[in-house]
C-alpha cells in the first residue's frame, strides 16, 4: 500500500512539473529597463534588420527548431524591416557561450542596434513574437 502512495505522489509531482514546464517553454521574456542588455555585433551574426532581428539558435536534430524556423520566417516575411537569422549552435560554440544559450531552440529578439530586447527558450508562439516586435514601435 505504501508503494502505491509513493507512486501517487510521484505522479502528482511529475504532472505539476509538466504543466509548469509547458507553461514556461517558449514564452518570450522581455528584458527590463535596468537589466544589462546583451549586444550582438553584425560581424558575429551577419547584417541586422532595419527594425529588428530574430536570431534563432538551433541544432540539427531538434524538432522544435524546425517549427521555430517556420514561425520566425513567417514573422520576418510579414513584418517590414525584420530579419531572421538561424545559427547552428553546434558550429558557433563561442557565440553560444557568450550569449548564454543552454538549450535549443532559443530565440533572441534584437533591436536595430543589435541589443537584446527579448528572449524565448523553446518554440515561441507567433503572437508573442509579433507582440515583442510591436513593442519596439
Amino acid at each position: 500500500m505504501e508503494n502505491l502512495a509513493v507512486l501517487g505522489v510521484v505522479m502528482v509531482l511529475a504532472t505539476i512539473y509538466g504543466y509548469w514546464y509547458r507553461h514556461r517553454d517558449g514564452r518570450v521574456k522581455s528584458r527590463s529597463e535596468g537589466e544589462s542588455r546583451l549586444r550582438l555585433d553584425p560581424a558575429e551574426i551577419g547584417p541586422l534588420g532595419e527594425r529588428a532581428t530574430l536570431v534563432q539558435f538551433s541544432s540539427a536534430f531538434c524538432t522544435p527548431c524546425r517549427a521555430t524556423r517556420v514561425i520566425l520566417s513567417e514573422v520576418a516575411a510579414a513584418t517590414p524591416g525584420v530579419r531572421h537569422i538561424d545559427i547552428d549552435a553546434e558550429h558557433e560554440l563561442a557565440l553560444v557561450r557568450k550569449v548564454g544559450i543552454l538549450s535549443t531552440p532559443t530565440t533572441l529578439i534584437l533591436d536595430s542596434q543589435g541589443y537584446e530586447i527579448a528572449r524565448a527558450v523553446g518554440a515561441p508562439r507567433k503572437a508573442q513574437v509579433e507582440a515583442s516586435l510591436a513593442a519596439l514601435g
